[in-house]
């Protein structure tokens, strides 16, 4: 395995060149996971990727670097520490770096003489492929996909002239894999939703979610898909609601800031019991936060979103398979229980990209909606009809005879606005009876790590591939340690959790916030207390080597 990072300021291109080696890594035969770190600015700054590539697969990041490219010195200093000692730092021969580890090179030289200083990384795009002896089979391919027309010689001329700089540093040993999709986490998003039958989204751009809404866009006439970008969060949720109520399928997506704008319409779904997903892609808040960086510490905002009570689910996405399947289910919950459901990414798994299996659209699950109801003198239609699982039958507007009434007041059973005290609670009883049906459908958090584990690590969504390699790691040494990572988290499944604490020492909660909200979760459902915490809240993931580091401090090292 290596890990490599790209760093400069913005504009300079890093992003571009980032995108074109990951594709060529990934055709040549490489598992790869790519992490992106950059500032709210247009210009300048400090940017990097990160791109950790071999012949395994790969769902986290490691601190220690094997390489550095860098366009400039900041990125020489910023890095340098975490370089390895064996390790290089590629740049131009301009560059003042006194460093034994260097490889000084006249990119801007062979940019210049091509015609266009434009295209010094792809220079150095080439240097990078020939360090790790990577032929330039689809060198020609990607450009000419990814580039437009007139520049595709010029950069495969600047590809070609880096890769003849210098000799091969490293060997990789390349593999014929069958993982041939390479996704970010917010491009999975989309295709999970597209799979499910998505036929509207709404949206306020708001970094991390602004790609989910640049993906449907870009892929709204093919797909079938209505895009609208609003005004504001409020309209976008609203638009969503009203897209749902009219029949469609329906999905509107944020960030924090964005998501406490569309609290009070998240209400309106819940009590007037139309299907909503909304998406909280978290960044670090309060108010505008960090807007480009990492947090999970919306969970139990998002719990007990709006006021007053009523029923909802949310689900926490771990990688980028679980943003495919667990997107689609959530358009199905929704429908099934006509309730809001929460999905919580973050920047993080937003916009790393990385190698995954072919995603089956065909194990996506689907919820295939009743006949709708045909109203009669004797039996009138009645929207909010009081049942058993607190399911009432819906009707849409314009393909049904009924009169679909709907409203954000109190209601009786056919929508009409009520005062009654006893209407109040049989409606209010109904809609919690939802919850029974929905905690059958609630999916335990996966166990990874030894099953006669003495120490259990517990964590949500993005965490979960560093928690699962770290674990690997400890086990090494002593077969002692076991992660539960959840998925489904409110309503909280329960049952996994509670058998393995019956038979560890230790509990540990690994998450990304200050106040270790999974770990006060647990506490208030279970009564359960985490002996330890490993938490994260600079704005920067949680690395397989940050947990590694926590547990030996605890620990008093191993």
């Amino acid at each position: 395995m290596y890990n490599i990072l790209l760093g400069g300021a913005a504009g300079d291109g890093i992003e571009t060149m980032a995108g074109l080696l990951e594709k060529m890594l990934k055709q040549s035969g490489c598992h790869l996971f790519t992490i992106r770190d950059f500032m709210s600015r247009v210009r300048g700054g400090h940017n990097f990727t990160q791109i950790r590539f071999g012949d395994q697969p790969l769902h986290a990041h490691r601190d220690t670097l094997d390489g550095i490219f860098t366009v400039d010195e900041k990125s020489y200093q910023e890095h340098q520490p975490r370089l390895s000692y064996d390790g290089f730092i590629l740049c131009d021969e301009a560059l003042a770096i006194d460093d034994f580890r260097a490889i000084k090179l006249p990119f801007k030289k062979i940019a210049t003489d091509l015609g266009n200083p434009k295209v010094i990384n792809s220079v150095a795009t080439g240097a990078l492929l020939k360090l790790f002896n990577i032929p330039l089979d689809h060198a020609a391919a990607i450009i000419k996909s990814n580039l437009r027309a007139d520049l595709v010689e010029i950069n495969l001329s600047a590809i070609n002239k880096g890769y003849d700089l210098l000799e091969s540093h490293y060997d990789l040993p390349l593999i014929e894999t069958s993982e041939d999709l390479m996704l970010s986490g917010n491009n999975a998003i989309g295709l999970g939703a597209v799979a499910a039958g998505l036929r509207f989204y709404s949206a306020y751009p708001m970094s991390p979610s602004t790609s989910l809404l640049d993906f449907f866009n870009a892929h709204s006439s093919t797909m079938a898909i209505a895009v609208e970008q609003a005004e504001d969060e409020i309209a976008a949720i609203n638009m969503a609601i009203g897209a749902s109520y009219a029949g469609a399928t329906a999905m509107t997506g944020t960030s924090g800031g964005g998501f406490s704008l569309m609290v009070e319409a998240l209400g309106f779904s819940g009590i007037a019991e139309i299907p909503l997903v909304a998406v909280d892609v978290q960044r670090p808040g309060p108010a505008t936060g960090f807007p480009t960086r990492t947090e999970q510490s919306d969970l139990k905002f998002v719990i007990s979103a709006s006021q007053g009570e009523f029923p909802r689910m949310v689900i926490a996405l771990r990688d980028h398979t679980d943003c495919f399947y667990q997107t689609a289910r959530s358009l199905a919950l929704a429908k099934k229980y006509q309730i809001p459901v929460i999905l919580l990414s973050d920047q993080y798994l937003a916009d790393s990209t990385t190698t995954i299996p072919i995603l089956n659209a065909s194990e996506i699950v689907h919820y295939d909606e009743p006949e709708a109801p045909v109203p009669t003198p004797d039996h009138p239609y009645k929207r909010y009809a009081l049942t058993e699982n607190g399911i009432s039958p819906l009707a849409i507007p314009g393909k049904s005879e009924a009169l679909v009434r709907v409203d954000s007041d109190e209601h009786d059973e056919s929508g009409q606005i009520t005062e009654s005290a006893t209407v109040r609670n049989q409606m209010v009883q109904k809609r919690m009876h939802k919850l029974e049906g929905l905690k059958k459908e609630l999916i335990e958090p996966e166990f990874w790590g030894a099953q006669q584990c003495q120490s259990l690590l517990v964590g949500f969504g993005s965490t979960s591939g560093a928690i699962k390699e770290a674990v690997d790691i400890l086990n090494q040494e002593e077969k002692n340690y076991g992660a539960l990572l959840f998925g489904d988290i409110y309503p909280l499944p329960t049952e996994r959790l509670r058998h393995f604490c019956d038979q560890v020492m230790e509990i540990i909660n690994v998450e990304q916030n200050a106040t270790g909200q999974l770990a006060s979760l647990i506490r208030e459902e279970t009564l359960i207390s985490c002996e330890h915490s490993i938490l994260k809240y600079d704005g920067r993931q949680l690395s397989v080597d940050d947990i590694l580091t926590g547990i030996k401090n605890f620990k008093g090292g191993f």
